[in-house]
């Protein structure tokens, strides 16, 4: 009798602690890049994975890139602004080695490599403008990243238009669907 009492008490907070976490958002981030989500599909050995963490106050989001077995040699990686299957504009330049980041964009070593570093208002670029996220609106990128709105991918001298790409999702929970939706694998 006493387990039932408790456990009825306790889905009032639990319930409340869903609502908090649905209305903030989730702070992990996932990304598992693989040549087959690339628009076209391209069959290649590499792949990499982008782990990221959203700040508790939604003001940056740090960020970790493994990759590895690339056909070409790494020109650049980027988060972009685009749903499944369709390319969009970049919002943020993760590395590049073309010299044609923003100042203080880090150089993309040579795989197999790991990436780091800081997002924040002042790495969001004017690639996606045209699509609605201006330069600076931070706010605006992340929340395409929670509606599953944005990839990350990795070009090289193979594969100039992108060799490896994932949609980002909530670390953990599935992959969004077209819709925004989350489905699980």
């Amino acid at each position: 009798m006493m387990k039932r009492k408790m456990i009825f008490a306790s889905i009032p907070v639990l319930l409340l602690l869903a609502v908090i976490v649905f209305t903030q958002g989730f702070r992990r981030l996932r990304a598992e890049l693989s040549g087959y989500e690339e628009v076209p599909v391209v069959s290649t050995t590499g792949n990499a994975n982008f782990r990221a963490e959203v700040s508790r106050d939604d003001t940056s989001i740090t960020y970790e890139m493994n990759y590895s077995d690339l056909e070409g040699t790494i020109q650049q990686s980027h988060i972009h602004f685009g749903q499944k299957s369709v390319n969009g504009g970049i919002s943020v330049f993760l590395c590049t080695n073309l010299n044609n980041g923003p100042a203080g964009t880090q150089l993309c070593p040579t795989p197999p490599a790991t990436i780091t570093g800081t997002i924040t208002a002042a790495n969001v670029g004017a690639g996606a403008n045209a699509q609605g996220i201006a330069p600076g609106e931070f706010a605006e990128l992340l929340k395409a990243i929670r509606a599953g709105k944005t990839y990350v991918n990795i070009h090289s001298t193979k594969w100039p238009g992108g060799e490896v790409r994932s949609q980002i999702g909530p670390d953990g929970h599935g992959e969004h669907d077209d819709n925004g939706e989350h489905s699980e694998h």
